[in-house]
């Protein structure tokens, strides 16, 4: 606790004290009573409002001067309660000559304590008694909060005796840590003084060690709970990882075991060094200038940086966009830069405290005892790495690199003292020591590591050590893409990409990656996976193509890297492609032919395949939680294991007649039916049929034709584990609009088709197989919602509902995607497949556009065959396979401008005309 108090220039400007101290006198001398209160709120909440808005302006003007408005509202706080006590203890509650009992101290504690509060900030007082409290006390206390909350004050409130108060500071690590920022703001400074001398003899003189511990325990928990992640690309600027509460900590622990007094006096007690400090204040500026900008935006407290503040708060920060990114992605990258000062800051300050700590015979982290056999000069301090001097790396500046080799050679950590010198001396990488041979031997060797290269490789990037050493992954260093696909940054999605590429070599992912772990075994060269998976997003924010600008690093690192001219080469193709095979995968109709025959053109060997199958697995998988599903492994699996049939046989087909001959076969075994009646039912089904349906699909929909031979509509439904979705079947007989109205009605049951395949029988019966996920990606199994799936189809064949007015109803809630501007396209294709014309709609993933889209479609007058849906954060990618009804493909050119116009509608948004179109 501490007695300083805000002394800032035109503080009059915000609140003149004096002033609204006179009116209040003014006031009592003329009213009492309610009306006095009444009125004296009026002239409160004026000042109030009018000091908030004079802080706000100020920002506005000095739109990164974070601290000034943090310490300005608290500074406007002080005085609306002090002039509130004053009101309430000499008009409202006066007393001659009060007892000793009858003294009451006002505390500012936490965030308000320091003297910092963002403009919607909790305000967090303790009112502390010398003892118990008499009937003054509470009178005054809860008039003075009667006040606050009707000034709109959003007030956390103790109301102890200093008795109380230390035996509770002793008892709970909260009220500890509020206690350690306590600050006098008014009435009783003696019983302030001697509840701050008693909380420092009593409380923290005995509980140093466990207060850090708890601490330390208490940020651990906090970071799971916010993603463990300082990259995360919807940040918590309070209590995520690298926000403010990291930096409060550093101090508090700080304060707690040093009793430093300020920030600054972290540097006395050689808990920071000054070049650090000074970075902890920008840090600090920076992030409260974030904050309060949010709060100011938001009108209320919000501390979760969403997609739709970031924008506005760039604007606001005046930052302007440049070749490749925009203004908000130039902002987003000076947070995380922030925010991993914050994360370096906090990692040196709590190792330099454990070293102390261990010096005295315990340490706060745990240590490992490891006998290494050749360090090179390196030393071992308690089991880390250390240097033996403090000119170590100047002397041969390729030690640098050499630091992370060696602890992941022999799984150490490294001292703190080296990884500052690491920081300090990264500048010493120029031009020579990046095209030493050994400098990149001992790189290389990291990147392939077959221990743990992703810890190593992101130390090395907290030192800043990589981004000096490959001056390419230095410029992608903290950088976003303002979107809801990709959940970290650049650097630390590449750093996790390698991680899991290691893990799956390891064989830790064999569930849900059985045929990348598989394959990865028979990958002829290890480094050139390891360094295409390192460079495949290492263009990105430079305007262009990414993945072709990075196939042009790639041609010039690789080779100082140490690869040969083959090798070069192939990382070079796996970067310009990395894309190709989800693409493919993803938005393409599997069971075309052609599809897997351009794929293979590109391809063009069974190495580059695998290798391009992990590649993709890895760069998908470190997109972020929750991107990965079973659905998406299918398709790529189905997609490797046509590719590698193509390639094995030189481009030849296997016999079409034979696939479909196979799959009969299989057919009739698992249903057991004589040969004639198993004909005449095949015979039912067109050879596009057997081709695109899987074996288990085609005898669910044989079984459901057989049991329902004699209906009009039949609608079966399962959850489909294989594909990770629930499977749709519906029979119905054929006519335009059908799959129009299927997808309204998947859509009002609250599901989404990920994927549609599209026949009819020779009969004239549509058979068409839909995979339906729920809003979040996870597939409908309880009975209810499979039962919710079917009716809601049921009653949109059967016209037992209007469809178009409940789709016009449903009602659409503002989401996160709604803070991105995406221009709908549509590509029409008629290469990509023999039979087919291919349409490819890209657009702001919304509430029935699916259904929006499959009307653009029936007023078409197209068939479709197949449909193909890929969601990429806010944007969606829905393919089309159709052709004109009489079967072949659309080539007309007004008609094809007529449905791209049509289908670009549709993108932008549905009509009230368009919905009526259809009852």
């Amino acid at each position: 606790m501490n007695g300083t108090s805000p002394n800032r220039s035109r503080q009059r400007d915000i609140i003149d004290r004096a002033k609204l101290a006179e009116e209040i006198s003014a006031l009592c001398a003329d009213l009492d009573g309610a009306k006095l209160r009444a009125e004296v709120l009026s002239l409160l909440q004026a000042a109030l409002r009018d000091g908030k808005a004079e802080i706000s302006r100020r920002l506005l003007d000095q739109p990164s001067h974070g601290r000034s408005c943090a310490k300005d509202q608290a500074f406007l706080i002080d005085q609306i309660i002090r002039l509130a006590y004053d009101f309430v203890t000499n008009s409202m509650f006066s007393v001659a000559n009060r007892s000793s009992a009858e003294k009451l101290a006002i505390v500012a504690v936490g965030g308000y304590g320091r003297g910092e509060m963002a403009p919607y900030s909790d305000v967090d007082i303790a009112f502390i008694t010398p003892y118990k409290r008499t009937g003054w006390t509470e009178q005054v206390v809860e008039a003075m909060l009667y006040l606050l909350w009707d000034l709109g004050l959003k007030v956390g409130q103790s109301s102890r005796s200093i008795d109380e108060t230390i035996r509770m500071a002793l008892e709970d690590l909260t009220i500890r840590t509020a206690l350690l920022e306590g600050r006098f703001v008014w009435g009783d400074r003696e019983v302030y003084e001697e509840t701050s001398v008693r909380f420092w003899s009593e409380v923290a003189a005995k509980t140093g060690p466990d207060f850090v511990a708890q601490k330390m325990a208490e940020r651990d928990d906090r970071h799971k709970r916010m993603g463990d992640s300082r990259y995360v690309v919807e940040p918590n600027i309070k209590d995520g990882k690298g926000g403010l509460r990291d930096l409060h900590t550093l101090y508090w622990i700080g304060k707690y075991v040093h009793r430093v007094r300020s920030p600054a006096a972290l540097v006395d007690v050689g808990l920071l060094t000054q070049e650090e400090y000074r970075n902890f204040e920008k840090a600090e500026n920076f992030l409260w200038a974030v904050r309060c900008h949010m709060h100011d935006l938001a009108g209320r407290a919000e501390d979760r940086l969403t997609f739709d503040l970031q924008r506005d708060v760039a604007e606001r920060m005046r930052f302007a966009a440049r070749p490749g990114k925009s203004a908000v992605e130039r902002f987003m990258q000076l947070y995380f830069l922030n925010a991993k000062t914050v994360g370096d800051l906090t990692g040196l300050f709590l190792a330099h405290l454990d070293e102390a700590h261990a010096k005295k015979g315990r340490r706060f982290l745990p240590s490992f005892s490891r006998k290494p056999r050749k360090l090179h000069g390196f030393v071992l301090d308690r089991g880390r790495l250390a240097l033996p001097s403090d000119e170590f790396f100047r002397e041969d500046p390729v030690r640098l690199i050499e630091l992370f080799q060696l602890a992941d050679l022999y799984a150490l950590e490294i001292h703190p003292l080296a990884m500052r010198a690491a920081r300090r001396d990264a500048r010493l990488i120029d031009n020579k020591v990046r095209l030493d041979p050994r400098a990149n031997e001992l790189f290389l060797e990291m990147l392939c590591s077959a221990r743990n290269p992703e810890s190593v490789l992101r130390w090395m990037n907290e030192a800043t050590v990589f981004g000096r050493f490959i001056p390419d992954f230095g410029r992608v260093v903290a950088q976003m893409q303002f979107d809801m696909y990709h959940h970290y940054t650049v650097d630390e999605h590449s750093i996790r990409a390698i991680g899991l590429l290691a893990e799956i070599e390891r064989g830790d992912h064999r569930e849900d990656h059985p045929l990348s772990s598989a394959i990865v075994k028979q990958i002829l060269s290890r480094r050139v996976l390891y360094v295409a998976v390192l460079l495949h997003d290492i263009a990105k924010g430079r305007g262009g193509d990414h993945s072709v600008l990075g196939a042009e690093v790639a041609f010039k690192l690789c080779p100082r890297l140490g690869l040969s001219e083959a090798e070069t080469e192939t990382v070079a193709w796996l970067v310009r492609h990395h894309l190709l095979m989800s693409a493919t995968a993803f938005k393409r109709d599997l069971a075309d032919f052609k599809t897997i025959l351009d794929f293979a053109q590109v391809v063009t060997s069974i190495e580059r395949l695998r290798l391009l199958l992990v590649l993709t697995v890895v760069d998908i998988r470190a997109v972020g939680p929750g991107v990965w599903n079973s659905w998406k492994r299918q398709l790529l699996s189905d997609l490797f294991e046509a590719a590698e049939e193509v390639l094995r046989l030189g481009h030849k087909q296997r016999g079409r007649e034979e696939r479909i001959a196979s799959k009969k076969t299989a057919a009739q075994s698992e249903l057991a039916l004589p040969a004639e009646k198993f004909q005449r039912l095949a015979k039912r089904m067109p050879e596009s049929y057997w081709i695109a349906e899987p074996d288990d699909i085609i005898i669910r929909n044989l079984r459901l034709l057989m049991d329902n031979a004699q209906e009009a509509l039949a609608i079966d439904a399962c959850y489909y584990p294989d594909r990770g979705a629930t499977l749709i079947t519906v029979l119905a007989a054929d006519h335009p609009g059908l799959f129009y109205r299927i997808a309204g009605a998947i859509h009002l049951a609250g599901g989404n088709i990920i994927d549609a395949r599209i026949h009819t029988s020779t009969d004239g019966l549509a058979v068409d197989n839909f995979l339906v996920q729920d809003p979040w990606g996870r597939p409908f199994q309880e009975a209810d919602q499979i039962q919710r799936l079917k009716q809601s189809i049921g009653d949109a064949l059967a016209n037992r509902s209007k469809l178009s007015p409940r789709l016009m109803a449903k009602p659409v809630a503002l989401r996160r995607a709604d803070a991105f501007r995406i221009a709908p396209s549509v590509l029409i294709d008629n290469k990509a497949s023999n039979r087919f014309t291919v349409v490819e709609v890209s657009a702001a993933d919304r509430p029935a556009l699916l259904n929006n889209l499959a009307l653009a479609l029936f007023q078409s007058k197209v068939t479709l065959h197949s449909a193909h849906i890929a969601t990429y954060g806010e944007r969606a990618v829905d393919t089309f396979y159709v052709t004109d009804l009489f079967g072949g493909k659309i080539e007309n050119k007004s008609r094809l401008k007529a449905l791209e116009a049509r289908m670009l509608e549709a993108a932008s948004g549905m009509t009230q005309e368009n919905v009526q179109a259809v009852a």
